[in-house]
């Protein structure tokens, strides 16, 4: 699994990394946080507020700082 956070490397995107890193421990899944601060390369995944997060290539939030629960349910 892959998990994207897609962000300038702000405080708000650090906190979203570190949560799906708890997420993904938490739900034994094996996971590679990958941290994408491009501004093409998040434009290209159609998120214009980030931070963004995305799965497998799949965009499951932007805008907000979820927590590790509410990351465990889309994981």
């Amino acid at each position: 699994m892959i998990i994207k956070i897609l962000g300038s490397g702000c405080k708000k995107c650090v906190t979203l990394g570190e949560n799906a890193k708890a997420a993904a421990a938490a739900a034994g899944k094996a996971a590679e946080i990958v941290k994408v601060t491009d501004i093409a390369q998040i434009a290209a995944y159609g998120v214009m507020s980030t931070p963004g997060l995305v799965v497998d290539e799949k965009v499951v939030s932007t805008g907000k700082v979820l927590s590790a629960e509410e990351i465990g349910k889309l994981l």
